[in-house]
């Protein structure tokens, strides 16, 4: 990784739903766009569950995704200001002092939500990973 790696946050208050499905999708698109080089994804929040979400474990699995060995990580203000893109899930009170893309997605939280309804969340979710890293293919390119 160099200077000129792109950082990309991706948080909710229990890292064990939305940000984990985000960070998968963000993998997933980092690799099948050959950016593994070159964009770093940190996954976080500012008050991390035990586990992830069984149902959005299961939601992810039916994608061929696997998050059953992730386990819901803090993420630092400093991780987060060093970061040029952070996507919050519609739980955010960040206040950051650098100068960080900081976007609020305003996801429902899928604890406690059938599996029709984590379905549309992940889809909303998937969507909106790929329209950020078509912004980030952009900018990389200029």
């Amino acid at each position: 990784m160099t200077d000129d790696d792109t950082h990309v946050a991706f948080v909710c208050v229990q890292n064990a739903g939305r940000s984990q499905m985000a960070t998968a999708y963000a993998e997933r698109e980092r690799e099948a766009r050959k950016l593994t080089d070159a964009v770093v994804i940190h996954s976080g929040g500012t008050h991390p569950a035990d586990a992830v979400h069984d149902i959005v474990r299961e939601a992810m699995a039916e994608e061929g995704i696997d998050l059953s060995e992730r386990e819901p990580q803090h993420i630092s203000d400093e991780t987060l200001e060093s970061c040029d893109y952070v996507a919050t899930m519609g739980c955010s009170t960040l206040e950051l002092e650098a100068e960080t893309d900081v976007r609020d997605w305003d996801l429902p939280d899928p604890h406690g939500e059938n599996l029709e309804t984590i379905h549309e969340i992940r889809e909303d979710i998937r969507g909106r990973v790929k329209a950020l890293f078509d912004e980030i293919d952009a900018t990389r390119q200029e």
